[in-house]
């Protein structure tokens, strides 16, 4: 929560909202209730990504959970010079094909519901909610290779900071 936001009850949580502008909701009224407690997992395609994409999908086959890859990117910006589109987002259908094939290649998850989830923003915030809109079990991500993380702060210290289930980081 924001500061300029306030709770609507004096100290009360702040109740759950759908998100609307260009991340898609994760329970529609009914349809997803198979969705409850599962194990969100963060993708970026990175080594340890993959590695955390394995681990998680192993947790979720142990707990009998479904496994949710939430994939964020960054959004489409242009650079201010030339107006050149940088970061031109993949169309959705060709991301979950990249994403099923990249869960495909680390593991085997026959009898694990699977759904996979695109997100524009800032990924420790929209990894943060989407598992907190979940209910999610455990919040899965890669730890980060480069060393300026550790000085300048990283996804997985913000999630461990401000997460509402248990962060797993995956070397």
């Amino acid at each position: 929560m924001d500061q300029a936001e306030s709770s609507p009850l004096g100290g009360q949580p702040e109740p759950r909202r759908r998100r609307v502008h260009g991340n898609e909701p994760l329970r529609q009224s009914g349809a997803d209730s198979k969705l409850d407690h599962p194990v969100v997992v963060g993708y970026d395609g990175s080594p340890s990504s993959r590695n955390a994409l394995a681990y998680a999908a192993g947790v979720s086959r142990r707990l009998s959970r479904p496994l949710v890859i939430v994939h964020v990117t960054p959004g489409v910006y242009c650079e201010p010079l030339t107006g050149q589109v940088i970061g031109a987002p993949r169309a959705r259908s060709e991301t979950e094909r990249w994403v099923r094939s990249e869960l495909a290649e680390v593991c085997d998850c026959d009898g694990v519901d699977v759904r996979v989830v695109m997100r524009h923003g800032n990924a420790a915030r929209e990894l943060s909610t989407a598992a907190d809109e979940l209910s999610a079990d455990a919040l899965v991500i890669g730890a980060p290779r480069q060393k300026w993380h550790q000085v300048a702060g990283s996804v997985p210290g913000w999630l461990a900071r401000h997460a509402r289930c248990p962060v797993i980081v995956v070397p």
